[in-house]
């Protein structure tokens, strides 16, 4: 039955659960970023929280792209469980570092399937995962920026709501 079942898509094995599992990693990294919007909520850090929150629904939009694509390829795409996902952080800035690490994990995730899909000669899924690497030059540079706030305008005295305030208005031009 598994076999004939397998006949139905055009997915590959390997690529299914290559695919899967970065549904798992981007459901994982849409609820830190959730995490840490309550985090920068709580201790008054609106327009963070406010940035984290969209950040939140980016990844969880991503996820739902990935579900859909395996499941219009025919494979079977798998709802996560996730956990261990922390309530506190270190500090303000430890908070926008760990999510330029949590970007750069994805990157290298995606690069890693892409990989997997040229030895597999998958051309179309290449394709699919093209639209997450463009996308994941932004989410790092973005972040880059926000860490480079901290540098240049310093947290001492009012530095962090200073950071805090311009956090909306970072962002990426391809051009």
């Amino acid at each position: 039955m598994k076999d004939l079942l397998r006949l139905k898509t055009s997915l590959n094995e390997e690529i299914e659960k290559l695919l899967n599992d970065q549904i798992k990693v981007e459901a994982h990294s849409s609820a830190i970023y959730l995490a840490m919007s309550s985090w920068c909520d709580n201790q008054g850090y609106d327009f963070s929280a406010g940035y984290f929150e969209k950040q939140s629904g980016e990844e969880r939009k991503h996820m739902l792209k990935l579900f859909k694509y395996i499941n219009d390829r025919g494979g079977k795409a798998i709802s996560p469980e996730i956990f261990n996902i922390p309530a506190d952080f270190e500090s303000f800035r430890s908070v926008f570092e760990q999510a330029l690490e949590q970007e750069m994990y994805v990157t290298q995730q995606f690069n890693n399937i892409a990989d997997q899909c040229f030895k597999q000669k998958d051309f179309v899924t290449f394709q699919f995962i093209q639209w997450f690497l463009q996308e994941q030059i932004e989410e790092e540079y973005v972040a880059r920026r926000i860490l480079e706030m901290f540098d240049v305008i310093g947290e001492e005295g009012t530095g962090r709501w200073e950071i805090d305030k311009h956090i909306p208005k970072v962002s990426y031009s391809a051009e």
